[in-house]
């Protein structure tokens, strides 16, 4: 575990900052090679860059609800990590919608084309939680645990390295998702693929976690879980197009 991974002064450079922002430029790599692949306009990727940041406020925002009461605000707010994913989904779709809304972008085409950034994105950022000893899981005795005496709470428990699990799971997601877009598989599908992957994911991962219990004795993670495997399975309800991709030479159109 390295939290800190060098100083320039009195500033501390986090190894959590650091895989946000590489998360964040690897994720608009993907998206703006998936925009040129489908033939969406280019400026699709400002609403990506404002979801980055609307994202990272929701995260923080719903981190602090969460633990409210636990220690001071101004301890929750400026944590070297604390951040929930759940937000900062939350967040950047909202602010990605009306971006692309103000753009008169088309929307489902565009989140398709999103989804491989998206979970590439989430991996890393899941690999910064890792480097900084946030959001582990319980103790274990398998020889893979973890301890993290410099975590975000610190412990010196073996403890289930669930970030790295989730992170493995995510890797293979973006791979099934470019996959599944370069097989012309309808953007409504694509998009409900993803939307299930991801709950059920983290459903599954926050049984691993210690997080505070809430209604018929699963956490609010797991409630937003089902929510988005609820719209994920929507979506895949819909009769699907195949997607015809276009060719050099030819009229077609992604």
């Amino acid at each position: 575990m390295y939290p800190v991974i060098g100083r320039v002064g009195s500033f501390e450079i986090s190894s959590f900052g650091l895989m946000v922002a590489i998360a964040a430029l690897v994720g608009l790599w993907i998206f703006s090679r998936e925009l040129a692949r489908s033939h969406l306009r280019a400026d699709a990727v400002d609403a990506a860059a404002i979801g980055v940041a609307a994202g990272l406020l929701g995260a923080k925002l719903l981190f602090v609800a969460e633990h409210a009461g636990e220690e001071p605000l101004a301890g929750l707010l400026f944590a070297r990590a604390g951040l929930s994913w759940y937000g900062g989904f939350g967040g950047g779709v909202a602010a990605g919608l009306l971006t692309l809304s103000r753009k008169r972008l088309p929307m489902v085409p565009v989140l398709a084309a999103a989804t491989p950034a998206l979970t590439a994105g989430h991996a890393l950022g899941r690999i910064g939680c890792f480097l900084v000893g946030d959001d582990y899981g319980r103790p274990t005795s398998l020889p893979w645990g973890v301890a993290f005496p410099e975590g975000a709470p610190p412990t010196v428990d073996r403890v289930h390295p669930t970030q790295l699990y989730e992170a493995a799971v995510l890797v293979v997601v973006t791979w099934l998702l470019i996959r599944w877009r370069r097989a012309g598989v309808d953007d409504r599908h694509v998009l409900g693929r993803y939307l299930v992957a991801i709950g059920v994911t983290r459903f599954v991962i926050e049984f691993l976690r210690i997080n505070v219990r809430v209604a018929l004795d699963i956490t609010v993670a797991q409630w937003a879980s089902l929510i988005v495997v609820a719209i994920g399975t929507a979506l895949l309800r819909v009769p699907a197009t195949r997607r015809m991709l276009s060719i050099p030479g030819s009229n077609g159109r992604g």
